[in-house]
Order: structure tokens, then sequence, then C-alpha cells
């Protein structure tokens, strides 16, 4: 976003007696030294039916929203000053209008946080800062713009949360206490994600924020599924960090760290695999001949874990299949260990798990739970998981099968469940590195065919050997 274009419609507003401030976010940015390239400019003393016309010089003026319009010019929002009363419970709940003749004082109170309020003239390179939001930055703290309006829009408390993990900021004690108060029960899934989204991929430590979430008993209202985590004992030896949830947030906090390179529904899968890939312990510890032991709490995981993305509308993202992906994290995410310790491990094992899994990210998430404790563990085991699967060409998905119902066919046989099951039968040896060619395939499935007494059509399986 190029700031000529920003001054230059600060000169045309200021030419009509008007002024324009850029606002929120960007400047919060600015002063924490980390550029934005999102603008939201906020035009004083020019009315509604003024403010298109104004901007048209400047390219094409799209106004976006019903009550309120926002008007967007080359990538620029722009609006109007706004009051806000509450009308309806949830974060929809409010009669928004425009308003010209407000103060900057009145135009920032309606704002989340000071850090959030502060306001920067692109003419005079001065900010107009009504709520020390400056002097909260210089703290690193998140504090409240008004007390009496905060809880209007419940969403603030995730906010608040994404928000402290992403700057490393603590939240103030009196806003902390308005949090807690705050029902969210009004907020739709899609919110809830949203803020979940930001804390998981924007902040380098998203553990500050999951920690924040427990002691506002966010976790509780949200996230129920976490809840019994907390408190859940682990064997020392293997885990001296402590309890589940200590080790869960070191396992967020490393996947966030290793997985920089993914795209974003990739990074999504991995991050929500740290965040359930022990929901199943609570139900498995038990304390057996003196250690404690989760016993298959990957199975037990998988429900929560569902439990969870239906709560938060998770399914595909960008056209990645997420939901399946972590899924089938949670229930094999102990699998690169495993294979690497046992005595021999087929080939078909790795490509059967493929048919499960995303092999790839099931290693970065190993490798994340390995990492994610204290003290110092072999976590290489990873690294030959992940160059088998390469090796075999199943790191991202299964092989393709080299039979195919047109196959079958032309042997002759009839629709019908007979071809499922002989393209299955075929398939496992397949995987097994039995079959490595059609034409032996087509041969597996004359024998099946023949096994069965199937009065298999010869003369059209000749003709398609010999297409092959």
């Amino acid at each position: 976003m190029s700031l000529e274009l920003v001054r230059e419609i600060a000169l045309a507003v200021r030419a009509t007696g008007g002024r324009a401030l850029i606002v929120g976010g960007w400047v919060r940015d600015r002063l924490r030294g980390h550029p934005s390239k999102d603008i939201d400019l906020e035009v004083f003393g020019v009315p509604q039916d003024r403010l298109a016309a104004l901007l048209a010089p400047f390219g094409r003026v799209d106004p976006v929203g019903q009550s309120f319009p926002v008007y967007k010019v080359n990538g620029l929002d722009v609006a109007l000053p706004r009051r806000e009363s509450k009308s309806g419970r949830g974060h929809k709940g409010f009669e928004v209008a425009g308003d010209p003749s407000l103060s900057i004082e009145e135009a920032a109170r309606r704002r989340d946080f000071t850090v959030n309020a502060i306001a920067w003239d692109p003419l005079t390179d001065t900010y107009e800062d009504p709520f020390d939001g400056r002097a909260d930055l210089a703290r690193r703290v998140l504090r409240a713009v008004d007390p009496k309006t905060f809880g209007d829009d419940s969403l603030r408390v995730l906010r608040a949360i994404q928000f402290a993990a992403r700057f490393e900021f603590t939240l103030h004690d009196a806003t902390a206490a308005l949090c807690r108060d705050i029902s969210l029960d009004d907020l739709p899934a899609e919110r809830i994600w949203g803020e979940l989204e930001k804390l998981l991929l924007a902040a380098e430590r998203p553990s500050i924020g999951l920690a924040l979430a427990l002691d506002l008993g966010v976790i509780d209202k949200v996230l129920p599924e976490l809840t019994p985590l907390v408190g859940c004992e682990q064997e020392p030896e293997w885990h001296p960090e402590g309890d589940v949830w200590t080790h869960t947030l070191m396992v967020i906090d490393k996947a966030r760290q290793l997985n920089a390179d993914l795209d974003r529904p990739r990074l999504l899968a991995v991050m929500l695999g740290a965040v359930c890939h022990d929901l199943g312990k609570p139900s498995t510890t038990a304390v057996i001949d003196g250690r404690i032991r989760s016993l298959n709490h990957e199975d037990a995981g998988v429900a929560p874990t569902i439990s969870l993305l239906d709560r938060l509308n998770i399914h595909t993202i960008d056209g990645f299949d997420v939901r399946t992906q972590v899924v089938g994290l949670v229930a094999h995410h102990l699998k690169p260990g495993m294979f690497c310790k046992a005595e021999q491990v087929g080939d078909g094992a790795f490509r059967r798990l493929a048919r499960k899994v995303d092999l790839e990210l099931l290693a970065r998430v190993a490798r994340a739970d390995c990492l994610g404790r204290t003290g110092a563990f072999d976590c290489s085991a990873m690294d030959w998981f992940l160059e088998r699967a390469r090796a075999l060409g199943v790191e991202h998905r299964p092989p393709a099968p080299l039979l195919m119902g047109r196959h079958l066919l032309e042997l002759g046989l009839s629709p019908g469940p007979t071809i499922g099951e002989i393209l299955q039968q075929v398939y496992e040896k397949q995987l097994d590195g039995e079959i490595r060619s059609v034409e032996e395939a087509i041969a597996e499935a004359r024998r099946l065919l023949r096994s069965t007494g199937h009065p298999e059509s010869t003369g059209h399986g000749d003709t398609e050997t010999r297409r092959q």
C-alpha cells in the first residue's frame, strides 16, 4: 500500500476542511517497528454523501457493507468515524452510524484495546493518542479502552488471547477480569476459528495465548476437549516437563517453529495435529507396574479430535482436506517412532499408512511431539521415517492402483460387487510389492477369477494384455 496515495487523499480531505487519519493496527504495528500493508483511513469533517465523490479521482470506489459503508480505493479502506450502540446479542448486535462530526477521542473510544486506538496523521507525522496507547505499547500491555463497553463484543476476549501471543504482551489485570465475566456462547464457529487461526499461524509462540485462554476460562468455553489435559500426569522418564497440558503447549510451539515452510492449509493441519495429538491421554492414563502409561491413546484421541473439529466447523481449507489429515495425524502420531524401533517394517506398512495420512505431515507432527519436552531425546526416527517414505514415493499419497475397473470389464467381468473385491485384493498385493506392473496386476486378476470359477473371457484378456 502506497503512503503517497494516502497523503494525496489526506490533502484532498484537508482542502474541504476535513482531516484524514490512519487508524488501527497499521499505526500500532508502525510503532512496534513491524510495518503492515493494510491501511484503514478515517475521514473527519466530510459528510457521508460527499465522501465517495471526494475519493473518485483516486481510483475505483467500491462501497462495502450495508448499514455503514466502507469505501475501498486501490486496496485502501476509507470510512467515516462511527458511532456504535448495542442493539442485540452477539458480536453483530450493533447499530452503526457514520458521524463526521465525532471528536478523535470519541471515535477511538469504540476500539477494543488502547494500543489499537492510536491514530496517525500522514500529513503532519503526528499521533493522536487519547487513551495513552503508546505508553501501553512501551509497557507491552493490552488494556481495554472503555471498560463499560468492552464486553459488548465478546469476540474481544479471543482477540486479547491472540494479540497477547502475537505481540507477547500481558493482559492488564482489570481487562482480564472483564474477559473472565464475558460469555462466549454468542460467537459462531467461524468467528472463534478466525481468531484461533491467527493465534496458531501469526504467533511465534501460540502457547502464550493458550495459557492465557486457560487462565481466563476460555479453554473451558470454546475448547473443552483440552481441559482434561491439565493435571493429567505423564511418566517423568519420558516427560520431565510435567502434565499433558504443559507438553501440548510445548509441542504446539515446536510445530510452529519448525514448519513455517508449509502453505496455509498444511500448516494448519500440522498445528491442529499438535493441538489434538494427546487428547486421548486423559481417558487412557493409568499407573501400570509402577509406571504411568497411556496405552492406545492414539485411538482414544480420535473422538475428542472430531468433536473439536466439529465445534470449529473445520473441513476443507483452500482445497486441502484438513479435517481428514488432522484425524489421521492424531490416530497415528506414534507410528514414525514405532516403525523405526521395529526390527523390520515392510514397505507395505508405509504404503498402507499413506492411505490414512500424509506421511510428511505425520513426520513433522511426530518431530514436534518428540522435541516438545524438556531434557535430551533422540528424535532421529522422524528423519528415518520421512526418508523411507520419500524413497517409496508415498510421502504425500499412497500408490495409485495399477488395476482399474476397465481392465476387469475387458476380461469379461460384469459390473457388480465382484469388481470391487478383485480390485481390493490385487491392490493389497500391489501395496506389499508383489505386483509392480499393469501386466502383473491383470495376470493376478485372471488367477483370482479362475480360482472362483468365473467364466473368464480370454479373448478380451489377451487384447488388454497386448495393449499394455
